[in-house]
């Protein structure tokens, strides 16, 4: 009986200095050295607006990336690293010019303001576009001004079925996953 009760204590023994051992193995084989790679390209940029997602509704930015007729904003939005801004949960309303609107401008202004010197100031033109909230056209008829996102405020103005917005006439309304994008045929200038 003193045997078999050794047998049994010597056994388990052994089953624990084997299970010890092999979690001991365990964890020095999962310890890596970290690598530290040194790259010469350009920092690729982070944040939310760049997370790939093809199962979300569209926010503002990606329904501004994919229209043909905002080119421009879409630039001018890069030019100003203001993509995260725009695909935070909102809600927010875009009032987003088209290309053409940005043409209208006096010759040489887009250039200009696409240069890295004037972010700030392109920065502060594009934030005026942008208003806290989700009103649709008709609801937007209800107010006199809006709060933009530079601070700012901007006129709201009904002609008729017309809604203006800083004197940009909406011509489109398309709703987004963190708001709505209202297609305007003026770039709204701050004071």
């Amino acid at each position: 009986m003193k045997t078999t009760t050794n047998l049994k204590f010597l056994f388990t023994a052994f089953l624990v200095v084997l299970f010890v051992s092999c979690k001991n193995e365990a964890k020095t084989e999962q310890v890596e050295e970290p690598v530290i790679a040194i790259s010469t390209e350009a920092p690729e940029r982070q944040g939310q607006a760049f997370i790939e997602d093809d199962e979300a509704v569209p926010n503002v930015l990606q329904i501004a990336i994919g229209s043909p007729d905002h080119t421009t904003l879409v630039a001018a939005v890069q030019a100003a690293q203001l993509e995260n801004a725009l695909v935070n949960a909102g809600p927010l309303m875009v009032f987003a010019p088209t290309n053409e609107a940005f043409a209208a401008l006096p010759e040489g202004t887009v250039e200009d303001l696409l240069k890295p010197e004037n972010k700030d100031a392109l920065a502060n033109i594009l934030k005026y576009h942008v208003t806290p909230g989700n009103y649709s056209k008709d609801f937007l008829k209800k107010f006199k001004k809006l709060g933009q996102a530079n601070n700012g405020y901007v006129a709201v103005e009904v002609k008729g079925d017309d809604v203006y917005v800083g004197g940009a006439k909406i011509i489109a309304s398309i709703p987004a996953g963190n708001g709505i994008v209202h297609v305007v045929d003026k770039v709204i200038l701050p004071n």
